[in-house]
């Protein structure tokens, strides 16, 4: 019989929605590893992937859900699946570095209701570095963090503003909106989380940019998440 594994991070589940993401989330789940080893539960929400993503999977994660495919609907039974006290909502094209997992260890039992990181952009271009500065300015004024940076959420926190909403876009806007309201700002990590620079490079950087500011100005408007993402047309991504 293999031995225990340490339970220092036993409340912490990392929760990641994948769809269709064979080629990057063995690195993702590599990336974590410190965390199983001290406890911490990885698991995967499958949107129905047509590709061998739950092929890559291995024996890096602790669970495995396939649900119809909607990020929101996903995140909802990741946390669903688990009793655990934290959940670290991570996208799949996530970078976590090894200076993130060393700070989210000694940090998250002392989140009081939720966090998040900023944001850096994996990519060859100098332009996402100036995105990525927007990114986070924006949401530090803001107080609204998007799901590239990484949501922590206390569990109680998570149970009282409903979980995410069941909408085909802007679920992290609208949970960050309900948290903020709630409990206030996030607490921030020091140590920065990165995200796959794919969407902006495939559709132009500023082209891309701007849609993304024009969409959310027309959510903030009130515009239904249905009718924008039909207008976004995204990535196949989790």
């Amino acid at each position: 019989m293999p031995p225990e594994r340490p339970r220092k991070l036993s409340q912490l589940a990392v929760i990641i929605p994948t769809l269709n993401e064979s080629g990057g989330i063995s690195e993702l789940l590599a990336s974590l590893a410190p965390l199983r080893s001290q406890g911490a539960q990885v698991i995967v929400i499958d949107g129905e992937s047509s590709d061998d993503t739950l092929a890559r999977l291995g024996n890096q994660i602790d669970h495995v859900q396939i649900v119809a495919k909607g990020r929101a609907r996903q995140l909802n039974a990741g946390a669903a699946l688990v009793q655990s006290q934290w959940l670290w909502f991570l996208h799949a094209d996530s970078k976590v570095t090894p200076m993130l997992i060393a700070e989210i260890t000694q940090r998250c039992r002392n989140v009081r209701a939720w966090a998040c990181c900023n944001v850096w952009i994996d990519g060859q271009s100098r332009g996402l570095r100036v995105i990525s500065f927007f990114m986070n300015f924006r949401s530090r004024l803001t107080g609204i963090a998007t799901g590239d940076q990484g949501l922590l959420i206390h569990r109680q926190a998570f149970a009282t503003v409903g979980g995410f909403v069941d909408q085909p876009l802007m679920e992290d806007v609208a949970i960050s909106a309900a948290l903020r309201r709630q409990y206030g700002w996030p607490q921030r990590f020091k140590n920065g989380l990165g995200t796959s620079g794919r969407r902006w490079e495939a559709g132009g950087i500023v082209r891309t940019q701007l849609r993304m500011w024009w969409l959310r100005w027309r959510y903030w408007c009130g515009a239904s998440p249905t009718v924008l993402a039909a207008q976004y047309r995204p990535e196949q991504k989790g």
